[in-house]
């Protein structure tokens, strides 16, 4: 993650968290069907993205002001700051 222009949100993440399972922990226990699964880099729960129906991480890093996540999508490495609307691969 090298660049100077990556936000300090990103920067301050130095150890990823990973997905410990691959599903949406909001969308078991609603019923509800998920496309595609974010982690949350600051406590580390794995819920759906905002392609899928109830759009449960962008809702949790909102009211829980937690800025970054990443995709738990294998083979994508990049992650995402909601607070700058950044992305950056790594």
């Amino acid at each position: 993650m090298e660049s100077n222009s990556i936000c300090s949100h990103i920067e301050a993440v130095k150890e990823l968290k990973t997905a410990k399972e691959h599903v949406c922990e909001t969308c078991i226990k609603q019923g509800t069907d998920w496309v595609h699964l974010r982690t949350c880099q600051t406590c580390g729960i794995t819920l759906c993205c905002d392609s899928s129906p109830m759009q449960h991480m962008s809702h949790h890093c909102r009211a829980e002001k937690h800025p970054v996540i990443i995709s738990s999508e294998p083979g994508e490495r990049w992650m995402y700051c909601f607070l700058d609307n950044e992305m950056v691969e790594y």
